[in-house]
């Protein structure tokens, strides 16, 4: 009976890390569409809803899955993903939802850990894992401030597009025009004639004058084709002859 006691609030706590498990990947799937490389965040997403899956169907056995694997995969996990998410928010700068995410499940993960040894821990070692946990606390609350928040990705937005025209794919959702059009910022105008240019040329293109105009007009108050890298200006009309031919 007192087994019993004890390991019924240990099965509830595993489903509250279920929980927070399934809606992190569930976030992350449904938020991937909206950057200009989805493919990191999906397949982070992917990979988390199939532990959580299996860490489900190991709940349901009759030796139910303990929370310290709940713990330790959380830490080990989300450890990797702030690993490969901050590279990709701050070095390659193709997505920003990876890395808050994962901060999450690091955060709430070595919180539990701590707080299952916090009966053992001598007063200095309590006093060194307060002001850790309180220092992962702040690096969560910079992640997603800095990713959630004001994550904006002009750079990637132009790769995206011009990856999308080289593969023939101007008017779609995700298509080069809707890139182009994503691939701006205020924090850096001197990426914004790179979407400029790539947009009115495609415009030009496609016969649309008008748009071209537009476009041409937002280039020429940005310093006009010489604020422009000439391999950019190469690539866009090397991608447009190919659609051309």
């Amino acid at each position: 009976t007192i087994k019993n006691e004890i390991a019924y609030p240990l099965s509830m706590e595993t489903w509250w890390f279920l929980i927070l498990e399934f809606a992190v990947a569930i976030c992350l799937l449904v938020l991937s569409p909206r950057q200009p490389f989805p493919g990191p965040s999906k397949r982070f997403g992917n990979i988390l809803i199939t532990l959580a899956l299996l860490l489900a169907i190991g709940q349901t056995a009759p030796r139910p899955t303990s929370v310290n694997v709940h713990i330790a995969i959380l830490m080990i996990f989300g450890s990797f993903g702030l690993v490969k998410g901050v590279r990709n928010m701050l070095v390659t700068r193709e997505e920003v939802i990876v890395a808050p995410f994962a901060g999450v499940l690091f955060c709430v993960g070595v919180t539990a850990f701590m707080s299952i040894q916090w009966p053992e821990l001598t007063t200095s070692e309590e006093i060194i894992a307060f002001v850790t946990i309180v220092a992962i606390g702040l690096g969560q609350v910079w992640l997603v401030f800095r990713g959630l928040l004001i994550g904006r990705l002009p750079l990637a937005w132009s790769k995206a597009g011009l990856f999308a025209l080289q593969k023939g794919q101007i008017s779609t959702d995700r298509g080069a025009i809707a890139c182009f059009e994503k691939a701006w910022d205020l924090e850096e105008e001197h990426l914004n004639p790179m979407a400029w240019i790539a947009l009115s040329k495609i415009h030009t293109f496609l016969g649309n004058t008008e748009d071209a105009n537009h476009w041409e007009k937002r280039l020429k108050e940005t310093g006009g084709e010489d604020a422009v890298a000439p391999e950019w200006i190469e690539a866009i009309d090397e991608a447009l002859s190919d659609l051309s031919a």
